[in-house]
This record gives structure tokens, C-alpha cells and sequence, in this order.
């Protein structure tokens, strides 16, 4: 089920993508006429434009701001243009050694080649277990070695990641190793893989393993004499949908596999153009931790990137962003937006920051209502400990706009936000007999999207 459903995805953005040139008609909507008043006195930053692109009405739209998570949206829009919405990160599993196929032990050690997947969990690691057991290994009796690019579980973001990247290493590579042994399991990976195996009708199966006797070692381009098992995520517009519903700080993952953060900064420049010449986003990081400056005049440009771009690609907003009324994660703190008559109407991405800057909460997105969509960007600067009342005045802020045009216009939802491994695949790779790193980055740009591959080193 999970290979079929992936390929139908696949297939479906690349005849999207077919279309990708069509220009997209802009919605004619009235003059917007807003009343500041109540969003100055609560001490609200924003900015509000027509889906055609004229602005309607702001305040303090050019005053930059700590955006938090709205960054994720700007790491979402470079990431979908490098990599485009199919791209598939591959994690390798390879031995060096020999492997009896009688017994299912391997003498000899286990390889695991990373392929910068942000979204690897215990779940996927069953896959590869269970493909590994179709493969003939049961049983390592040497040791585990993994590099710099594989992960497992979140870590928090940047900021709570382990620094030592030889600690990193080790502390990933004890978690596979416990998440292959049926064993070592706690009860959360217990339940977790009970869900998997229910998800995917593997209950009359046995349970998959692979005991691995030796230590965990770290390894940099180690050479494995034979690939055995590609693990290949889901598509990146699905990882996408998941980090953003959530504001998963492991977005920063990504980010460090796309380039450094000036080269972002270069992007986002080049993208806006006029509209942020006069103080350019500054970033510290992937996922809006640390002190990052955009304004919401800009904040709203890099929206408008992210829904042209994702129209090109066949994909929505709803489909990269959470949907009010639609979707579980941090949008569902804004309870008003997604009640039953809004479903739909609103896509957007929260940002909340309790310390940084004084405390910082953002509200991003479209709008839609009965005459009209807008892109919106609403902020509560330095709002200290008080973010429930910031995002009680965010929400007011949003009703009145909709309210102002006839009501919200509810729509159906975007992408759903599933699994890590709804769309995953663990099999045979690619080629045989196949290299220790995976294969070299697909071409970038819209020629290389609905491809499935793995990024090199």
C-alpha cells in the first residue's frame, strides 16, 4: 500500500508539473478597509494583501520583527525549489563481511549510510528491519557504524541538538541499534510499532529484528562491500506538511543539507527584491530559533513565493501549510479559526517565541473569504509571558478581516499530515552492486521534480 500510494503521488506532481508554466488568474477583489485602531491599541504588527498582489492595509509592515517559526515557511519555499515536492531522502544499509543466509548472522559489521532524512523515526526503522530480515540478517556479530547524516527521533532543533558531533553520532546509532532489537524497546517504541504494524496489516507477521552484538562507532565514508537495504522517506512536500503542522524545530535538519544560512539569506533577498532592500531578513536559524529579523511586508512576499511556486509544482498552500479546521499541531491554538462555518478557510503557520526578544507570537497566511483571499502576516512583538492573550487578539485580528468580506469562505482541506512512514519504502536499492553513499543530488530546479532521490554528500 505505502509503494503504490508514493507513486501515485509522485505521479501525480509530475503531470502537475507538465502544466507548470500555466499562468495562475488573479482573484478580483473590492478595496479592503480596515480599521486599525483596536489591532495598533493591542499592540499588533501587520500587513494584509489581496491575492493579486495590491496591498490593502498595514501597520508597522516594515518594522522588522523576530518571526519565529514563520521562518520554516522560507526553509519550505528554498527547500521545494532545490529539491522539488517528490524528492525522497535515502538512508543506505550496507555490511562488510560475511553474511551466512542459512543462519542470518553476519560476521562482520553493519553500515549505515545517511541520507539527511529530517523525518527517520522508530517506525522506519522497523521497515528496514523487516526488509533486512527478507534479505537474510538477522544477527550482527560485529558492530554498528554510522556518520554524520543519519538521525533518529527529534532533538528539539538547533539549539538542542548535542554539539560533539562524535556524541551526535553515537547517541543516533544506539537508537537504531535499540529500535532493531525488539529486545531493547521501551514501551513508547512498543505502542509505536504496535501502530505501525496495525497501519501497514503486518499483525500475522512475526516480529522483525536485527540483534547487533558490537559496539556503535561513528564512521566517515566507510566503504560497505554490499548494499543490502535503500530506505527511501516520503516525498518532501508530506515531510514538509508534517514539520510546519507541528513547527517541528528539526526543520533545521533540512536546512543544513540545502547550504549555509547566508545563502538562504541571499534567496529570500533575490525573491523579494524591492521589498527587502532596505533591511534584508537576517536569519540565525532554519526553524525560527534564535534572533531572526523579517518585517510582515516581507513575510507576506515570502508567502506569495511559497503559494506561486507551490501552484507550478500542482500543489496548494494547504498542502505544504496546516489548514484551521483540518489539521492537528500548533494551529489548533487558534480554536475560533477552525470552527465548522471557517473549515478550510484559513491556512497558515503559527510562530511563538516565549523568551527570545522579549517573547514574540506571529500569525502567517491566506485568508479566504466570501469576496475574496488575502496573504496576511499579524505579530505580537515583545508580548513577554502573555502569549494566550497575543493569540487571543491574533484570532479577533483574523474574524474581523474575514468578517469585513462577507465571512469566511470554507474550503476543503489540503495534504493530510500522516505518518512518517505512510510513504516510506524500505527495499533492494537502486543498482548492485551500489556504492556506500547514496546516489548525487538530482537536478535541481523544476526539470528534476516528481524524482525520487537522495542527496550526496
Amino acid at each position: 500500500m505505502p509503494g503504490s500510494a508514493a507513486a501515485r503521488f509522485v505521479a501525480d506532481r509530475a503531470a502537475a508539473l507538465a502544466a507548470c508554466c500555466l499562468a495562475v488568474p488573479a482573484l478580483a477583489v473590492p478595496p479592503f478597509a480596515p480599521s486599525p485602531a483596536r489591532a495598533a491599541n493591542d499592540g499588533l504588527v501587520w500587513h494584509v494583501e489581496r491575492h493579486d498582489g495590491a496591498a490593502e492595509a498595514s501597520h508597522r509592515a516594515d518594522e522588522p520583527i523576530n518571526p519565529a517559526s514563520i521562518v520554516k515557511i522560507a526553509t519550505s519555499l528554498w527547500a521545494l525549489e532545490r529539491l522539488c515536492p517528490g524528492h525522497r531522502f535515502v538512508t543506505g544499509f550496507g555490511i562488510r563481511g560475511s553474511l551466512d543466509g542459512a543462519s542470518g548472522v553476519l560476521d562482520g559489521d553493519l553500515i549505515v549510510i545517511g541520507g539527511g532524512d529530517p523525518d527517520f523515526h522508530v517506525e522506519n526503522a522497523y521497515l528496514v528491519a523487516r526488509e533486512l530480515n527478507r534479505r537474510g540478517l538477522r544477527r550482527v556479530r560485529g558492530a554498528m557504524l554510522v556518520d554524520d547524516r543519519f538521525w533518529l527521533g527529534w532533538e528539539g532543533g538547533s539549539e538542542r541538538r548535542e554539539r560533539d558531533p562524535q556524541r551526535r553520532a553515537l547517541s543516533m546509532g544506539r537508537a537504531l541499534r535499540d529500535a532493531l532489537d525488539p529486545v531493547r524497546w521501551d514501551d513508547a517504541t512498543r505502542a509505536a510499532i504496535a501502530r505501525l504494524r496495525d497501519r501497514h496489516a503486518l499483525q500475522a507477521e512475526p516480529l522483525a529484528a536485527v540483534v547487533v552484538q558490537g559496539d556503535v562507532t561513528r564512521h566517515d565514508e566507510v566503504r560497505a562491500s554490499r548494499l543490502l537495504v535503500e530506505h527511501r522517506s516520503n516525498p518532501l512536500a508530506v515531510t514538509l506538511k508534517r514539520l510546519n503542522a507541528y513547527s517541528n524545530n528539526d526543520i533545521d535538519r533540512l536546512g543544513d543539507g540545502l547550504g549555509p544560512l547566508g545563502a538562504l539569506e541571499t534567496y529570500l533577498a533575490r525573491r523579494l527584491g524591492a521589498v527587502s532592500a532596505a533591511a534584508p531578513p537576517t536569519l540565525a536559524s532554519y526553524s525560527g530559533l534564535g534572533s531572526n529579523r523579517m518585517s510582515c511586508r516581507q513575510i507576506v512576499g515570502v508567502l506569495r513565493e511559497l503559494d506561486r511556486v507551490s501552484a507550478e509544482l500542482g500543489l496548494g498552500l494547504g498542502d505544504l501549510l496546516p489548514v484551521a479546521g483540518c489539521d492537528p499541531g500548533t494551529l489548533q491554538r487558534f480554536p475560533g479559526l477552525g470552527e465548522r462555518e471557517r473549515r478550510g478557510a484559513l491556512v497558515a503557520k503559527t510562530g511563538t517565541l516565549a523568551r527570545t526578544d522579549g517573547g514574540v507570537a506571529v500569525l502567517a497566511g491566506s485568508a479566504r473569504a466570501a469576496d475574496g483571499e488575502w496573504l496576511f502576516c499579524v505579530a505580537s512583538p515583545t508580548i513577554g509571558r502573555e502569549l494566550a492573550r497575543a493569540r487571543d487578539e491574533q484570532q479577533r485580528w483574523v474574524l474581523d478581516l474575514l468578517e469585513r468580506h462577507g465571512g469566511a469562505r470554507a474550503g476543503a482541506c489540503g495534504a493530510a499530515v500522516v505518518h512518517s512512514d505512510t510513504f516510506a519504502e524500505a527495499g533492494m536499492p537502486a543498482t548492485a552492486p551500489a556504492p556506500a553513499a547514496p546516489p548525487a543530488t538530482p537536478p535541481r530546479g523544476r526539470a528534476g521534480c516528481g524524482t525520487a532521490s537522495s542527496p550526496g554528500r
